[in-house]
């Protein structure tokens, strides 16, 4: 892989680390903006929790694979990806538009990291 390409990667995949660990806490505190944002696309309050763990999963399987586990962090990558296209999808499903650009973002870091784990293991 090109160097500036996998370094590229690399601090996208850092990135993902670090936005997805910060929205696992606000999830698990029960942030205002996540309560919020959840009722509007139509996420029960009760499904949060499960949410958070999902997604503190996928931090912890990226941070085993920068540090040597790199199936497990493609793994995880993945199931980022998958878990962000249903939260564009709800998004879109419930016609909330005005905050779209988050899980988006989301999606765009998870799929980074997923490029970085598929050519790094290559």
């Amino acid at each position: 892989m090109n160097g500036a390409i996998e370094i590229a990667l690399l601090a996208a995949t850092v990135g993902c680390v670090l936005a997805n660990a910060a929205e696992v806490v606000a999830k698990a505190v029960g942030a205002q903006f996540v309560r919020q944002n959840s009722a509007e696309v139509g996420v029960a309050p009760k499904w949060i929790p499960y949410l958070a763990v999902i997604e503190g999963a996928g931090v912890a399987g990226l941070v085993a694979g920068l540090f040597g586990a790199q199936s497990l962090g493609l793994a995880a990558a993945a199931g980022l990806v998958l878990f962000f296209v249903g939260a564009v999808a709800a998004h879109i499903r419930a016609r909330v538009f005005h905050n779209l650009a988050f899980p988006g973002g989301f999606l765009v870091l998870a799929l980074a990291a997923t490029a970085f784990f598929a050519w790094s293991a290559g």
